[in-house]
């Protein structure tokens, strides 16, 4: 059980350092500056969104198919949401194009940056907490 707490704490954490730094990359203009147009809105269900998915995504560092070091492991797993993000989510539940590029051709790098953000914090989290 205090795995399943600590996994889904440190998600939760990750989500909340990503949705952070994607605002902050679109309020200082970073991805508008390289035409990706996302639009996040720093309100408390856009947050809510991001960080109970991210908790939920957190228990994916206890399966043991996933045993690798450190940084390949956070990485590893943070390729994963980002698979879905692309290409299930963007094209059809959002309706922005496969891999969301009707957001802006460079937005599946930038997915990719997000997700590696939570992935890795996420990881440091469990570390430092178990």
């Amino acid at each position: 059980m205090k795995k399943l707490l600590i996994c889904y704490g440190a998600g939760s954490f990750g989500g909340l350092v990503m949705s952070l730094t994607i605002w902050a990359a679109e309020f200082f203009n970073i991805t508008g500056s390289l035409g990706v147009q996302l639009n996040p809105a720093l309100t408390l269900p856009w947050l809510y969104k991001w960080i109970v998915w991210s908790g939920i995504l957190g228990f994916l560092f206890l399966l043991p198919a996933f045993s690798l070091k450190a940084f390949s492991r956070g990485t590893l797993i943070s390729l994963l949401p980002t698979l879905v993000l692309l290409f299930y989510i963007f094209p059809y539940r959002s309706g922005k194009g496969v891999a969301g590029t009707e957001l802006g051709l460079l937005t599946p790098v930038f997915v990719l940056v997000f997700s590696w953000i939570w992935g890795v914090v996420t990881f440091a989290s469990i570390k430092l907490t178990m």
